[in-house]
């Protein structure tokens, strides 16, 4: 990072500052990334999640990430385990383990997002929805909206 862009890297984030995404499931605040912040090792991303979407299944090839529920209720998978977490749970997801996360009530879902570390060679997520067997464990979510620019790239 250049000496320009660290004294313009922010210290602190609000409202106005976050840079705001929208995804087919949702919406993201994006908190913490090297671009706003200055940060090397955590990105964090606090999404709303619409009832009945889900971010499907990917992974990280080089980033772990923890999933904390701050609000509603999660269909979270790790691998081929699903779990239902609650208002303050989280999962944790090693590089490399594919997951996924639904909205299955009708209410809005709201969770944070950690990964580590925030730079690193290659994409940021690899989609694999379209393959076995994550295909077959759940029935895929609805695709509305319009696609996120986060660097994913399809297998």
């Amino acid at each position: 990072m250049s000496a320009a862009a660290v004294k313009k890297a922010l210290r602190f984030v609000t409202a106005t500052t976050a840079r705001v995404e929208l995804a087919p499931w949702g919406k993201h605040w994006w908190l913490s990334e090297p671009k706003l912040t200055g940060t090397k090792l955590l990105t964090l991303v606090r999404v709303t999640m619409r009832p009945g979407t889900g971010h499907r299944f990917h992974y990280h090839p080089t980033r772990e990430e923890i999933i904390y529920i701050v609000d509603g209720v999660a269909e979270q998978w790790v691998g081929r385990e699903k779990r239902r977490l609650k208002t303050g749970e989280c999962a944790f997801i090693p590089p490399k383990v594919v997951h996924a996360i639904f909205n299955s009530s009708k209410k809005p879902m709201t969770f944070l997002a950690i990964l580590s570390p925030a730079k690193a060679k290659g994409p940021f997520l690899v989609d694999c929805y379209d393959e076995e067997p994550w295909r077959s464990l759940r029935p895929l979510a609805p695709r509305r909206g319009r696609p996120a620019a986060d660097g994913r790239v399809r297998r």
